[in-house]
């Protein structure tokens, strides 16, 4: 399954190695194992938050891209809401973690990327409500 819309990968920059920018969690699905739903795995990461702002990270707009494939494996690219944010490091695991405790879901990769840069224009509107960004 495919969300429509933004679709980014990182291009390595002299900095941090690309295992520091990807999280990988969960384990194949036994064959027969019925898979996870798209509302489920949303589910699952919208019990993340960024620690300074108190919004989900799927409705600050940070999920660029999600597939679920027919063998329960998922894949994930986000994005932060800034390049020097302190959980840089850790947010990428704290999804992956999220998503594989979901019934169905087996191999998850959570793919951390900047480019494009998020603007809160992505943020939902439940978001800027709780910000008070109208």
């Amino acid at each position: 399954m495919h969300i429509p819309g933004l679709r980014a990968f990182m291009s390595p920059a002299p900095a941090p190695t690309e295992d520091e920018f990807r999280a990988r969690a969960g384990e194949p699905l036994a064959p027969g194992t019925p898979v996870a739903g798209h509302d489920e795995v949303v589910a699952a990461m919208r019990t993340v938050y960024d620690p300074e702002i108190p919004v989900n990270i799927y409705d600050l707009g940070l999920i660029y891209d999600l597939e679920i494939d027919p063998d329960g494996t998922v894949r994930v690219v986000m994005s932060l809401t800034a390049p020097g944010c302190p959980v840089a490091g850790e947010m990428p695991g704290m999804v992956a973690e999220a998503v594989a405790g979901v019934p169905g879901t087996g191999e998850v990769e959570v793919t951390l990327v900047f480019d494009p840069p998020w603007t809160p224009d992505r943020m939902s509107e439940e978001a800027r409500l709780a910000l008070d960004m109208f």
